[in-house]
């Protein structure tokens, strides 16, 4: 009786399906492990593409964020008692560059046209008005302290004088995104706690 050759590479003449590999226990688990893990990945990409830029500007520094011209949205004024002191209709813009100078200017949205046209010839009336209808503007420099969130500014020109060096000027940063911006001036001249929103201007 002739011997059956049991090497396959010496093996002749026979022919259908080669036998089908078993894939073991650990080379499943290797499988399933991969598959998972760009299911994860793939979350991971469509989370981050769904972030809105208000997240994406928090990983920056405050003066970076700062950098830019913001529109007046609205403002509220507080006594020390907490009592509310009625604000005008107002509009305006702060302005803060990156190499430490800001602009700010606010003027009522009503204030009258001088009868005279002339800057320096106004009525009793139309003076007072711009006075103490929130019409301000003022210029210098800032500095940012990022621990804290306050912005630190050195009034070097202003329509209002008294401004003009006055110690102790904060701005504290209390909200911050990419588009909305909110902070406190927690002791103006005339005694008040003022908190300003503003928008950045597009």
């Amino acid at each position: 009786m002739k011997k059956w050759d049991e090497n396959p590479k010496r093996t002749q003449g026979i022919t259908g399906p080669l036998p089908t590999r078993h894939r073991g226990p650990a080379r499943a688990e290797g499988e399933m492990t991969m598959i998972f893990g760009l299911g994860i990945f793939a979350i991971t990409l469509v989370t981050i593409a769904a972030i809105p830029n208000s997240s994406v500007a928090q990983g920056a520094s405050l003066k970076d964020q700062l950098v830019g011209t913001w529109i007046y949205v609205s403002s509220t004024a507080k006594r020390d008692d907490g009592s509310n002191v009625p604000r005008p209709s107002l509009q305006g813009a702060v302005t803060y560059t990156a190499d430490g100078r800001f602009h700010f200017i606010t003027t009522r949205t009503d204030a009258p046209k001088y009868a005279s046209g002339d800057i320096t010839r106004p009525s009793a009336d139309e003076a007072m008005a711009i006075a103490s209808g929130g019409s301000i503007a003022y210029t210098g420099t800032y500095t940012v302290d990022e621990g804290t969130k306050t912005i630190h500014v050195n009034i070097e020109t202003s329509t209002f004088p008294n401004l003009v060096g006055a110690p102790n000027q904060r701005r504290i940063v209390t909200s911050i995104t990419a588009d909305e911006m909110k902070f406190t001036n927690p002791r103006t001249l005339a005694g008040l706690t003022l908190e300003i929103v503003w928008k950045r201007a597009k």
